[in-house]
């Protein structure tokens, strides 16, 4: 009886396993976002200190008002970029935390299924060596008496 149990599982084991395997690919997923996100931010901020070593170097030979104010514009610009960048950057590591949660939980739903089912089968046999004893324990005491007749 025990046995059957564990079998009747095995149709929401394999479910469990498909939404684990899911949620582990989504996993990934997110963590490749998260790593463009944070290279796409990285290179935002190399060029910003690639542009503010151009005005060291341009300031230190005089510079026209006009670039001065192209310069701060650009410079404005590309703060909001890498504002921008951190917001999503951010959102991405936000949505990876709830894809590795959402994995992890899975992944304890099978395990714990797992353990159930392997409890159900070590029942079975359990049970089954119980019942093989008792044959077994049964058919010497027949075999005694039948020898002391």
């Amino acid at each position: 009886m025990t046995l059957s149990r564990a079998k009747r599982l095995q149709p929401v084991i394999e479910m469990a396993e498909r939404d684990e395997r899911e949620a582990a690919r989504q996993l990934g997923h997110q963590q490749g976002l998260v790593k463009q996100a944070e290279a796409k931010l990285g290179e935002l901020e190399r060029y910003r200190g690639d542009y503010q070593q151009q005005w060291l170097s341009e300031g230190q030979r005089g510079v026209s008002g006009q670039w001065l104010m192209n310069y701060q514009r650009f410079l404005s610009q590309l703060e909001t970029a890498i504002g921008q960048q951190r917001q999503s950057t951010n959102w991405h590591r936000d949505n990876l935390n709830k894809a590795r949660e959402l994995w992890q939980q899975r992944y304890a739903r099978l395990e714990g299924l797992r353990k159930l089912v392997q409890r159900y089968q070590d029942e079975a046999r359990l049970a089954a060596d119980k019942r093989e004893q008792r044959l077994l324990d049964e058919l010497s005491q027949r075999l005694h008496k039948a020898g002391q007749e």
